[in-house]
């Protein structure tokens, strides 16, 4: 059976996962046949050049004409228009793949995980840093009790592309658009993290900030006069947090973190020892164990590692790009298993004990809820517990 896939989006994201879609047959050979059917887009001009290089079939301006006719829709616009097409989509039967964070407000994802749960088909948020081979190598470590029990967590996420006042306003400064700043964009990712390696998030004490109150507007203004608009989101964000067993948990997110690139970051503590991961350096996890007197680094690229079977000989490092190709295995897999009406037997990476696919919508949810609580521990100066 070959999957058809149809994507909305072709600019970060769908390069992000035209690149998989292309990259699945050459090394993960028993992955389900994938046509990238149809890009869908506004701009006509550019949606046909993009489709061009990014190997789809057809074109369509319209969403609506898309979900009833494809194998798998893949929502990756901007926040506010990730429910309506994705549950459209789901109410015609079809699988849904979803940006992060879910939604751009809690009851939009509220609704998204609703229609996921009646439509009884996969769904995925697109927590593609589950799918780095040393971050399911923590996992299995902490599963395996390596780190005993576990104490703290803590997590960051640091970028520096807003630190410039002149750098022009976008969708993701825009409450409406995106729901939130730093905190959904990046601090979604943390959290979820969070979710996966240790467990759920119970309350939480926020705090959010925005540094620059207006930006520059591309495009717009006349006479040699700038426009303007007011960003109405966080620049950054910190939060204190506790997960479920007691766990003590920092979050911090930074889109002014000046010198900071893409630095995503966690620290997890435990009785028999901890872990420390940063995404600059993907391929590294370091590791501490009993009496050592410091941190081991341990390359994860043996043939025995999560995925790295399907690449290349030991020492020979895997990319961001290829959390992308991971994610679409297993999502596309979980799609041709439900299609054929074959159970899956757990043995992919990351699904769950029912042997379903994740993160799923409900993972997406979860960490909505996350970062409503945030918002509302800010707005009212207390801690707030995540319901």
């Amino acid at each position: 059976m070959t999957l058809k896939v149809g994507v909305l989006g072709y600019r970060f994201m769908g390069k992000a996962h035209a690149n998989a879609m292309a990259r699945l047959p050459m090394f993960f050979p028993e992955a389900p046949d994938v046509e990238r059917h149809v890009l869908v887009g506004r701009d006509e001009e550019a949606l046909a050049d993009a489709a061009d290089r990014l190997g789809f079939e057809n074109t369509a301006t319209d969403w609506e004409d898309v979900v009833d006719e494809v194998d798998a829709f893949y929502n990756l616009g901007p926040n506010h228009v990730h429910a309506e097409p994705s549950i459209a989509a789901l109410e015609a039967g079809t699988p849904v793949l979803s940006e992060k964070p879910l939604a751009n407000d809690l009851d939009s994802a509220e609704r998204m995980a609703a229609a996921a749960e009646d439509a009884g088909v996969p769904t995925a948020t697109a927590f593609n840093y589950r799918f780095v081979p040393a971050i399911r190598y923590a996992k299995n470590l902490i599963e395996d009790g390596e780190l005993g029990e576990i104490h703290h967590f803590r997590g960051r996420y640091l970028q520096d592309w807003l630190v410039d006042p002149e750098a022009p306003w976008s969708w993701r400064n825009s409450e409406e658009m995106a729901g939130s700043g730093a905190l959904g964009d990046l601090g979604a990712h943390t959290i979820d993290l969070a979710r996966f390696l240790v467990g759920d998030v119970e309350r939480v004490s926020g705090h959010c900030q925005t540094f620059v109150d207006e930006r520059p507007v591309e495009g717009e203004g006349g006479d040699g006069e700038t426009e303007t608009r007011e960003v109405t989101v966080d620049d950054a964000y910190s939060a204190q947090a506790e997960l479920e067993g007691d766990v003590m948990a920092t979050f911090e997110a930074s889109r002014f973190a000046n010198g900071h690139k893409n630095d995503h970051a966690i620290e997890i503590h435990g009785s028999e020892g901890s872990l420390k991961f940063s995404l600059e350096r993907l391929n590294e996890l370091e590791v501490l164990r009993g009496d050592d007197r410091g941190y081991e680094t341990i390359l994860v690229t043996d043939a025995d590692d999560p995925y790295v079977e399907h690449w290349w000989p030991p020492g020979h490092v895997l990319g961001w790009e290829h959390t992308f190709v991971h994610e679409n295995y297993e999502f596309l897999s979980a799609i041709d298993s439900a299609a054929s009406e074959t159970p899956r037997d757990g043995g992919g990476e990351t699904a769950g004990a029912d042997g379903e696919y994740h993160p799923d919508f409900h993972d997406g949810l979860a960490v909505q809820r996350v970062l409503a609580a945030i918002q509302e521990s800010d707005e009212r100066g207390e801690w707030v517990s995540v319901k």
